[in-house]
């Protein structure tokens, strides 16, 4: 076992001690606040796809389990009149996917050790089969609009890069592996680790079952999503066929894959993403979103239609937020998309002529343990949205829209797990930024039985991106902190996204800046109410919260400890280092970092660290290809060497993306984040 590790471990032990009694409880005790064994039993829905006649949603839900050390998930039916759920019976299942005539659904099951495969059941008769028998698992599916036949996408593997003739091994002799030759410009994924050499293409199989056909070829990545036209015989699909597609990711255009002959039809060719395409019920119109690359940090996606044949091509959004998901109204008269707005997902509607009016609010799923805007909806052809719906005290459940306008829920998937307890609060917390009298929303989270006339500790816990959007949605880190009794303060400052392009642009190859003063305004604010100590004030987040993280310590020292989650410290190794290198400097700092190092090094927390005094702890998954260990090693070395206090919390087997996916993990980290704070807590 690594000292680190060992060291972690033993944070997490102290932690333990940490808490305040009424977190912790005897086994088999209830307790009245949320607790870290609590963590292995939320459920959320995702994945929420409503019935073509709107009678009845399919919908995945997952649930953790503490013996799996993990979510289970499974597909779930409702109807939607009485509310009555039942399992579809089968385990593992996701990505369900109604019939044209809402008779069958089609969903991805794998069995133990095997990989997932498309199955269809039959409603009416509660039959099941596997329709696919295939080498790699299928992705998006989607029903072709007669019923006939389903397409998907998978992932087609290549022979790679060759360099030399290995000669053979003699029977029975142990060599060592054979050399790993990387020739690839995308050879590793945070989450997914080295990659196979290999494409997505695009497939489709009949609904009943049999060989299935590969339609697209070729060194390129086809088909994020697919999407059929209203006659069954083409398939629209998104794909990158520059003539640099692996140096120029983000540019992708739309094409029309005939079903029968696999014949190419390019529709769209501009220099940005065009993505997401979805026909027309009569077939006359392809609506899609994206944008014109102007190489700017954050851009928004707008939904725009076209011609079946890529003419007429017009811009149906004006707002000022990143449009996603597009489906179009039974009648053809109008399309639904989802946004999000000042940290909150909505869904809207927008008419061929371009008026816009929202359909429903508050959509919450995916990530649990921080408060990310977020949410899943489908529509119905009578106009029946489904959506998942949550809040600060409830993650995402199961909601439906009501003839009187507004949501009415159809489960409540945590009830047992929170009933009798009291969770924290969460409220809006009004800040105007000391960097130009910006405006910056934020949320104070206060501990359960909160005493107004007591003052305490407060963490700063900062999103990561940095253009993304935290909003007023569960976290499992926030409540457990607060029954930790501490009160926690998260924000949006300039660069977060949900507040258009001007407001994240703010931050355009000059990040960190000023988002650092919005953060401290956010801190003096939560002050201001009265009752927070500021004589205990702590920081930490992930990522891009990481660095700001380690930016701030750099800057002040008002704070009494911090953790550093996966962050950026230095960076020139950062952009040539992370799964992202072949667009990460490009849009972020205009210039290579040997064509402007001062810039690479001016925005470096790296370069502040002689300023730093505040304890600080670094935490990173081994896993990680997006801030990987290298950059937090960094720190921590750096700290070492100038005797700051620190720590290195290395997460086994954890990704950027995945450091809290694994409850046990996620409870260990909140732990150790506690008790590195309680260290320095003043008594």
């Amino acid at each position: 076992m690594s000292r680190h590790f060992l060291l972690a471990s033993l944070l997490c032990a102290t932690a333990a001690g940490a808490q305040t009694s009424a977190q912790v409880a005897e086994v088999g005790t209830p307790s009245r606040t949320f607790r870290p064994q609590d963590v292995f039993s939320l459920s959320q829905a995702t994945d929420v796809q409503i019935s073509p006649d709107g009678k009845h949603i399919a919908y995945v839900r997952a649930t953790g389990d503490i013996m799996i050390d993990g979510m289970r998930q499974e597909i779930w039916l409702i109807d939607v009149a009485s509310g009555r759920q039942t399992p579809l019976g089968a385990p593992g299942s996701s990505r369900p996917r109604w019939s044209p005539d809402g008779t069958r659904l089609a969903f991805a099951r794998g069995g133990d050790g095997q990989k997932p495969q498309i199955h269809v059941r039959w409603l009416g008769t509660g039959t099941e089969a596997a329709v696919t028998a295939l080498p790699e698992s299928p992705t998006d599916i989607a029903w072709s609009p007669d019923g006939t036949r389903i397409g998907f996408t998978m992932f087609v593997p290549a022979e790679g890069t060759k360099l030399g003739a290995p000669i053979a091994k003699p029977e029975g002799a142990k060599w060592a592996e054979p050399l790993k030759i990387i020739g690839e410009v995308r050879y590793r994924a945070d989450g997914r680790g080295y990659l196979r050499p290999g494409y997505n293409h695009v497939f489709t199989v009949s609904a009943d079952g049999g060989a299935s056909r590969q339609l697209t070829f070729g060194a390129y990545d086809d088909g994020r999503t697919v999407a059929w036209t209203a006659d069954s015989r083409q398939l629209l699909i998104a794909s990158n066929r520059g003539k640099d597609p692996e140096r120029e990711p983000n540019n992708s255009d739309l094409f029309a894959v005939q079903a029968d002959s696999g014949a190419l039809r390019q529709l769209t060719n501009r220099f940005g993403p065009d993505e997401q395409p979805t026909a027309s019920p009569d077939g006359k119109l392809i609506a899609f979103v994206g944008f014109d690359d102007k190489l700017l940090g954050n851009q928004n996606k707008q939904l725009a239609v076209m011609n079946a044949d890529g003419t007429g091509v017009r811009t149906l959004t004006s707002l000022d937020r990143d449009i996603d998901d597009p489906h179009w109204s039974g009648d053809g008269r109008a399309l639904f998309f989802k946004y999000t707005d000042h940290g909150v997902t909505k869904v809207g509607r927008v008419d061929l002529a371009g008026r816009t009016s929202i359909v429903a609010t508050g959509l919450a799923s995916g990530e649990l343990d921080r408060p990310y805007s977020s949410g899943d909806y489908s529509v119905s052809r009578n106009g029946v949205v489904a959506v998942t719906l949550g809040d600060a005290l409830r993650p995402g459940d199961v909601a439906v829209s009501g003839r009187g306008g507004g949501l009415r829920r159809l489960t409540d998937l945590n009830a047992g797990l929170f009933a009798g307890k009291s969770l924290a609060q969460v409220a809006p917390l009004a800040v105007t930024s000391s960097a130009g009298g910006l405006p910056i929303d934020a949320w104070m989270v206060t501990p359960p039985n909160f005493d107004p006339t007591r003052k305490y500790p407060l963490i700063l816990e900062i999103h990561g991106g940095p253009f993304s959007s935290y909003g007023p949605v569960w976290s499992t880190d926030d409540q457990l902190y607060a029954a930790a009794g501490y009160i926690v303060v998260y924000a949006n400052p300039r660069g977060s996204t949900s507040y258009g392009e001007e407001f994240a642009n703010r931050i355009h190859h000059n990040y960190p800046s000023q988002d650092y003063d919005d953060l401290m305004s956010v801190v003096d604010a939560a002050i201001g109410r009265g009752n927070v100590d500021p004589n205990a004030l702590f920081v930490t987040g992930g990522s891009g919260g990481g660095l700001l993280t380690a930016w701030i310590v750099g800057k002040t020292d008002r704070f009494k400890a911090a953790v550093s989650q996966k962050p950026v410290i230095n960076w020139t190794s950062e952009v040539l280092t992370t799964d992202g290198y072949t667009s990460m400097a490009k849009y972020w700092f205009g210039k290579w970092p040997w064509e402007d190092p001062e810039q690479y090094w001016r925005r470096s927390p790296l370069s502040l660290v002689g300023n730093v005094k505040t304890p600080t702890a670094v935490m990173v998954g081994e896993e990680d290809h997006r801030t990987p260990p290298s950059e937090a090693e960094q720190y921590y070395a750096a700290l070492q060497i100038r005797s700051v206090p620190t720590v290195l919390i290395r997460v086994p087997s954890a990704s950027h993306g995945g450091l809290a996916d694994r409850p046990s993990q996620l409870v260990a980290e909140n732990a150790a984040i506690l008790a590195w704070f309680e260290r320095y807590r003043p008594k």
